[in-house]
């Protein structure tokens, strides 16, 4: 399985979705896939900026936007996506970081790659909510050299002191549990309608253990990716 994919030229990921919770690790899953395939990672959050740096129509109208308090619609994010799904780096395919947040997003996002070659695949990453809460309330960072430690899981060799640096040890303010459990509730609201979305889509989706070391968890979604990659081309 793994050579299939690392060593051939001809396995074409496509676009590829990575759904999980806040702190299943989908950021460093996806930066992997990255690398081992040569392919973008598109976020929605990133394309809101450049669009507004670069002042496209599009920026400019999100600009007007947010100077009157407004929310950036969906429509608007997916005119973003849809002109940078045209660059030439997507041809082989894409990791969707943030995008579909919503059902809504979901659905157009099938039709806009209805004609496509290769449709969305969706890879859910699940670890267990007490796992999740310490990863994010236990991680410490050192201020000096960027080390990040877990009290939990990756403890340093002095209470709250960095291995390397010696320096006292921070926590980031928003890696508190009343902050996390906000975050859970936003994504239980919306992502998790996107989940059973692509999860009764047959083919499409598959599930995969986060609560692993990271190079299993990368080998399952190697794994989920080629199976569902299989039949959508059968």
């Amino acid at each position: 399985m793994s050579d299939t994919l690392t060593n051939s030229n001809e396995f074409l990921p496509g676009p590829v979705l990575l759904l999980g919770a806040p702190g299943v690790g989908k950021g460093t899953q996806a930066k992997r896939l990255m690398e081992r395939f040569g392919i973008p990672q598109i976020s929605t959050g990133d394309l809101l900026r450049q669009n507004r740096k670069d002042r496209t129509p599009l920026g400019i109208f999100a600009d007007e936007l947010i100077d009157r308090g407004e929310l950036v619609p969906d429509d608007l994010v997916n005119q973003m996506v849809a002109e940078r799904f045209k660059q030439p780096d997507t041809a082989r395919g894409y990791i969707l970081d943030g995008f579909p947040r919503t059902l809504g997003q979901a659905e157009w996002l099938d039709g806009v790659l209805a004609t496509s070659l290769l449709p969305v695949v969706a890879i859910n990453i699940v670890v267990p909510e007490k796992v999740l809460l310490e990863r994010i309330t236990g991680r410490l960072i050192c201020p000096v050299c960027g080390t990040i430690y877990n009290i939990y899981s990756n403890p340093p060799k002095n209470d709250r002191v960095c291995d390397h640096e010696g320096a006292k040890l921070e926590q980031r303010a928003d890696d508190s549990e009343a902050v996390f459990y906000d975050r859970m509730k936003a994504f239980e609201a919306k992502t998790a309608a996107v989940i059973e979305y692509y999860r009764h889509h047959g083919g499409r989706f598959s599930e995969v253990d986060g609560d692993r070391n990271v190079d299993v968890v990368t080998e399952g979604i190697l794994a989920a990716l080629l199976a569902m990659r299989q039949q959508t081309v059968s």
